[in-house]
């Protein structure tokens, strides 16, 4: 009987919630495993290879780095996403997007550059800065 008392659930990476709440502002560098959901302000950076959820509230000036990136907010910055990338409404993106995968929804607006080739799904979590290729992308579709 005691035995059962004294064990701990196991918990998996997918089940950890991590939540940046409405009128809380970071500054710094986040790395986690799991999902993460920000309604208040970051600046700075955001590493997962699981989920970042960016509520409409939410503003983000730097990094997102994660397996899927689902936003309605504003983010100001580069966006690695190795699954997915789902922009809402009303979300923003000014910067630039690499994803295999990507969905605007009508009334989100998205102001960059979106690499969509073969090597982002080998990124496995690595920013990667799309403004070094911009030059390179306009002489290849000429």
């Amino acid at each position: 009987m005691w035995a059962i008392a004294e064990r701990k659930p196991e918990t998996r990476a997918e089940e950890n919630f991590t939540f940046l709440s409405k009128g809380v502002t970071f500054k710094g560098v986040i790395h986690f495993d799991g999902i993460i959901r920000i309604d208040g302000r970051l600046e700075g950076e955001v590493h997962t290879a699981g989920t970042v959820i960016v509520s409409d509230s939410a503003v983000i000036t730097g990094m997102v780095s994660a397996g899927t990136v689902v936003t309605s907010g504003k983010i100001n910055g580069t966006v690695t996403a190795t699954e997915k990338v789902q922009m809402l409404k009303p979300g923003v993106v000014i910067g630039d997007v690499r994803t295999p995968a990507i969905s605007v929804e009508e009334g989100s607006h998205f102001h960059g550059l979106c690499d969509m080739g073969e090597h982002v799904a080998e990124a496995s979590g690595n920013v990667y800065d799309l403004t070094t290729r911009r030059g390179k992308l306009s002489s290849e579709v000429s």
